[in-house]
């Protein structure tokens, strides 16, 4: 009796989680070993929460930069704050929608692990060969380290994205208050993509000025496109309310690379 009451339950949450066409519960993925080879940093292994494609074709992919405590490679560390992602899809009705959250190995025969272009490119070309994808439509967010990811990744490589949304990121490799001597340049190749940086006033960890120097810098460049949030009484938690609350989820899925 008891073991059908646990198959009643486990039917019925599969069915709450497949509101509005967007899957909370992630699937393992695996790198090839050929791609495998090319990554410095990167956990092979990768969480995917997938969406039903109902008519769409071709779908949005989001995808989601774990923070410092996400490091390692347990997945199951960065699974909640991917979902917290997923569930603002939902719940603002923005699917379907692909998610993707990679993870960050902590030590590697290359050194400590970070967020680097050259691995999430990997990534991008392997989810690119392998789901269907609106490569006009792909999204990149994270926060804190994840954050730093974002202004990484995008000021490198800006031509892969819609949208770029970095929470409390810093924006140099050596920590969290360091400064890259390339800002100029990512400020130069971000110019032209939808950017909104997100900001406590109150961060001790990754000051609200490292995204408010990188928004300038970008604005300086001929960026019309990016715009900040500080808010004035958070601190580094302030990705609670971002993931939380609307505005960052209408302003994202609104942009699409031309």
């Amino acid at each position: 009796m008891q073991r059908v009451i646990r198959s009643v339950v486990v039917v019925l949450l599969g069915g709450l989680a497949a509101v509005n066409g967007q899957l909370e519960v992630p699937v393992v993925k695996t790198l090839s070993e050929k791609r495998q080879a090319r990554t410095s940093y990167l956990n092979p292994e990768f969480l995917v929460f997938p969406a039903e494609e109902g008519k769409r074709s071709k779908l949005p992919l989001l995808i989601y930069l774990h923070g410092a405590g996400g490091v390692g490679d347990d997945l199951g560390k960065i699974r909640g704050q991917a979902r917290r992602v997923v569930s603002g899809i939902r719940k603002f009705g923005k699917g379907p929608c692909l998610v993707v959250a990679p993870q960050c190995l902590r030590n590697t025969p290359a050194g400590r692990g970070t967020w680097i272009p050259e691995d999430l490119d990997v990534l991008l070309e392997h989810l690119m060969e392998k789901f269907s994808v609106d490569e006009q439509r792909v999204y990149l967010t994270g926060n804190s380290m994840g954050g730093y990811g974002c202004w990484v990744w995008g000021g490198n490589c800006p031509g892969h994205f819609a949208a770029i949304a970095p929470v409390v990121g810093g924006i140099g490799r050596g920590g969290p208050k360091a400064v890259t001597d390339d800002l100029a340049d990512w400020a130069a190749n971000l110019a032209g993509v939808p950017v909104y940086a997100f900001a406590g006033a109150r961060d001790r960890v990754v000051p609200a000025e490292r995204s408010e120097r990188m928004i300038a810098a970008i604005r300086k460049a001929g960026g019309k496109k990016a715009k900040i949030k500080v808010y004035p009484e958070e601190g580094h938690g302030a990705g609670r309310l971002v993931f939380s609350t609307r505005e960052m989820y209408d302003w994202m899925f609104s942009q699409k690379r031309e």
